[in-house]
């Protein structure tokens, strides 16, 4: 749980076993980051520049590819979708996509990630740091437990910028649960989807480790905060 009366779950399974148990329109918004690269290697993310990570079933993680069908199921039980890679998949046009700088600096790596939206918005860009050890907030520096791990600060800029007081929302991929610990500070209820174990294992550690911090701001205090700032 998020806070008081704010779900925050997370299951063991397979999205496309879960998505079948739910009804149509069921959640107001899916952030979701599904996998997109095949023959992707970890150990480049540094460029030889730093000791590269043994992340957990990395095999397993290349093996999954993402269908015709995950989309069809997805539209179907969420309303508003913010897919990561979007730019790999077979998905309708849209004007509304957001970019993520990644300040990678000079280097052979890509200075962005594009994620296809479904809003009918004019096309928005998120700027922060995320290049190996380097980070945006320094001070609070995220452990990575995932080859594809994203900052919190990317989805709390999403909430703030993309969801309403209220929405009910879902990740079919959540991998290291970033999305978990924005959407718990910002008091939304979200429901996640990982099959990997070892990963689901990781993911509710971090979670728990987070909420049991003590929090300086009630929810309704970061509510009010962020939607003062953001463009609903």
């Amino acid at each position: 749980m998020g806070g008081e009366g704010i779900v925050n779950v997370l299951h063991q399974i397979d999205c496309m076993e879960y998505m079948a148990t739910v009804p149509d329109n069921h959640f107001d918004l899916a952030i979701i980051d599904p996998i997109y690269m095949e023959g992707f290697s970890v150990g480049s993310w540094f460029d030889g520049k730093a000791k590269n990570k043994d992340y957990k079933n990395k095999t397993e993680i290349l093996e999954i590819k993402t269908k015709d069908d995950y989309f069809i199921e997805l539209f179907r039980v969420s309303k508003k979708q913010i897919i990561w890679g979007g730019n790999y998949f077979n998905i309708p046009i849209s004007r509304g996509w957001i970019v993520w700088d990644k300040l990678t600096g000079d280097n052979n790596f890509s200075d962005c990630e594009l994620a296809w939206t479904s809003f009918d918005k004019i096309l928005k860009k998120f700027t922060f740091r995320w290049q190996g050890m380097l980070q945006g907030n320094m001070k609070n520096k995220e452990i990575r437990i995932h080859p594809t791990q994203k900052p919190v600060a990317l989805y709390k800029w999403l909430l703030t910028n993309y969801a309403k007081p209220g929405y009910k929302l879902f990740d079919s991929h959540s991998s290291s649960g970033s999305f978990r610990i924005a959407a718990h500070d910002m008091g939304f209820d979200l429901t996640s989807c990982e099959l990997d174990p070892d990963y689901c294992r990781d993911n509710e550690a971090r979670y728990q480790k987070h909420i049991q911090q003590n929090e300086l701001f009630s929810t309704e205090e970061i509510q009010e905060k962020i939607y003062i700032q953001g463009e609903l």
